[in-house]
């Protein structure tokens, strides 16, 4: 009976001393994971590979802020040609920093303490990866590539003839170039959050309105030279000697154009003191003051046209219009069209 007693005494010994251990390693795991939950788990890594394993919040802060903002933050250069701005994304592109740090604990908070025990006693990693959420303030980038824009855009230049101070000026045409905005805005965009330093701005050509082909057909008439120069677009294809409004009567200067074209032209009488002994209309022919072809201008009583007085070609003889010998009215005459410019300079 004695023997029995002592071989149970013995037993509850030494399942109490079985018990309390037990107890003791379970409140050392306790304690041990409660220290372990302010640290990273081994195998948490930062996008780009950088371990984080054993930090604090705060050490993982720094982390993020040194191997993957800073990187970010760096300038982009944005270029066109010789241009090159330079953009800080620290303006215009936010990290969530804060997000990311508390997801590097997400593998302590999202387990059961027999499984982080576990992982402790075995060293066991958790193979878990974080990247930062990124945002990208893009009225922010639109608003700068309008800026830059702003250095870049030119409009197209349209081909031109005109009058500049009693002179023609020529104007070729030229293409323009206009940044396209939304794309250039994305394309920004898109490279701060790939952490791309480089973005070539996209810029489209814009072509002017009016081409040396559009242009067409012009006449210009020099006083000064008694000379028709027929411009094909901004280039002389034709040249023509002509008689002009002598004293008295002068061949209005500006920029005309032409309004009727005459085949054959019967000429009236005026009713000037120059033409009171005149019939009061002279039929096609030889004797015709029109000769065979006459261009009406917008600008009263004044003409283009042919006259059988030859010798006055080259000197100040009419009574303001301009006289071509019948070879070149008739030529001219084919040549042109209604409407078309007809500029009379000094």
């Amino acid at each position: 009976m004695r023997l029995r007693t002592v071989a149970v005494r013995t037993t509850g010994l030494l399942v109490a001393a079985a018990a309390f251990a037990a107890s003791g390693a379970l409140a050392w795991a306790v304690a041990d994971d409660y220290a372990t939950r302010v640290l990273v788990p081994a195998g948490v890594t930062l996008t780009g590979g950088q371990d984080l394993g054993g930090m604090t919040a705060e050490q993982v802060r720094t982390a993020i802020a040194e191997g993957f903002v800073a990187p970010l933050h760096e300038p982009v250069d944005v270029s066109f040609e010789d241009l090159t701005f330079a953009l800080d994304p620290a303006e215009y592109l936010s990290v969530d920093v804060d997000t990311a740090v508390s997801e590097a604990f997400e593998p302590v908070r999202n387990s059961a303490i027999n499984e982080r025990v576990w992982r402790t006693l075995t060293e066991a990693p958790v193979y878990h990866d974080i990247t930062p959420a990124l945002e990208v303030d893009e009225e922010g980038v639109l608003a700068a590539v309008k800026v830059m824009a702003s250095a870049i855009d030119t409009p197209p230049v349209d081909a031109a003839i005109s009058i500049e101070y009693d002179a023609v000026t020529i104007q070729e045409s030229h293409p323009g170039r206009a940044t396209e905005v939304t794309a250039a805005a994305s394309a920004i965009a898109e490279a701060m959050l790939a952490g791309e330093k480089h973005v070539a701005l996209p810029v489209a050509e814009v072509p002017p309105a009016v081409s040396e082909a559009d242009l067409g057909r012009t006449i210009v008439i020099s006083l000064g030279s008694r000379r028709l120069d027929l411009y094909e677009g901004v280039e002389v294809d034709r040249t023509y000697r002509v008689a002009i409004g002598k004293p008295g009567y002068s061949t209005p200067r500006g920029e005309w154009e032409i309004t009727l074209k005459r085949y054959m032209p019967t000429w009236g009488n005026p009713g000037s003191a120059w033409a009171a002994d005149m019939p009061r209309t002279i039929p096609p022919g030889p004797s015709n003051p029109l000769g065979t072809r006459a261009l009406n201008l917008n600008v009263s009583g004044i003409r283009i046209h042919g006259t059988p007085n030859v010798g006055s070609i080259g000197t100040a003889a009419s009574h303001g219009c301009i006289r071509m010998v019948r070879r070149d009215i008739e030529e001219l005459y084919d040549l042109v069209e209604v409407g078309t410019p007809v500029l009379i300079v000094r």
